[in-house]
């Protein structure tokens, strides 16, 4: 797919009216495949812990992230309080799981956005917000309406509602999912989430049919495009090879994929012992052989 036939962005107005839908999908809430019925505009809370309003834990141009997100200004992250899954070795547990953050309105988070626009940084990099969505699209009219004009990255776990997907065509311009695993037993015991991987290889097919591959300006910097994440877990846990089966046979071959390292045992992950150890050179160069086998190439 060219970057010609990817949806425009749209205006401010279709903005509000998506905002003004997907906040519908809050009263009996089924922003993500949990579809826990509660109604957050009266400040229920589902599985994430959020109410009507989004919560914030931080916010800053970080430097950490994939070199085509951070180039020289570095990313804009807004890292969101909540989370729509439980992994036992999360770590940023204090902010998913704790939810430590302050709540905030769609004022105050346009006002951060444009503040990291400000700072420089080259995208607005939300982390964490699938179950915030509602209140980003608010925040979004409010900020493009005042000059908000950096690209928008949707940085999530990979666990994906497609109707909540879909509000999102012609808003978001990099979607970074996480693909955790492949096998249902395996996301069940460490997610909480038996149909992880039915839900992201949907909303992955989803989110590359909107904006195709990774592009980069000339600088090297993404404008647009699909970047996947994946985590080698120990014991082969992740499922890796059937992940990046997926991606070279069902999304593209040209997927940029960060095949990641940096796993190490955090929050309750020495309650299973299968997690209670970091990887082996051995177990990542076996990840890395893995994509290089479907003809994966650009990343890792």
């Amino acid at each position: 797919m060219s970057v010609s036939q990817l949806s425009p962005r749209i205006g401010v107005d279709e903005l509000r009216e998506r905002a003004a839908r997907a906040k519908e999908l809050l009263r009996e809430c089924r922003l993500c495949p949990r579809e826990c019925g509660v109604d957050r505009t009266v400040g229920e809370t589902g599985f994430c812990g959020i109410g009507e309003l989004a919560a914030v834990a931080s916010y800053s141009p970080h430097f950490g992230e994939e070199p085509p997100l951070v180039g020289r200004g570095g990313s804009g992250t807004i890292f969101f309080a909540g989370c729509n899954l439980g992994c036992i070795f999360c770590q940023n547990y204090d902010i998913s799981h704790l939810r430590r953050g302050g709540e905030v309105y769609p004022e105050e988070l346009a006002a951060v956005m444009l503040a990291l626009q400000k700072l420089g940084c080259h995208n607005i990099n939300f982390v964490t917000p699938t179950h915030v969505v509602p209140q980003i699209l608010e925040a979004l009219a409010v900020a493009r309406t005042n000059g908000l004009e950096l690209p928008l990255v949707y940085n999530c776990g990979g666990y994906e509602s497609l109707e909540t997907i879909k509000l999102l065509d012609g808003v978001v311009d990099i979607y970074m999912p996480d693909m955790k695993y492949s096998d249902s037993s395996v996301s069940k015991a460490l997610s909480k989430a038996e149909d992880y991987w039915d839900a992201c290889r949907a909303a992955v097919k989803e989110m590359h049919s909107q904006v195709g591959d990774l592009t980069m300006d000339s600088g090297g910097v993404a404008v647009s495009g699909l970047l996947v994440r994946h985590l080698v877990l120990p014991e082969g846990l992740a499922g890796t090879r059937e992940v990046m089966r997926v991606l070279a046979e069902e999304i593209s071959i040209d997927t940029y994929v960060n095949v990641m390292d940096q796993y190490r045992p955090c929050y309750r992950a020495d309650g299973d012992e299968r997690l209670a150890r970091h990887i082996t050179a051995k177990e990542y160069a076996e990840a890395l052989s893995e994509a290089r086998e479907k003809g994966l190439h650009r990343g890792f």
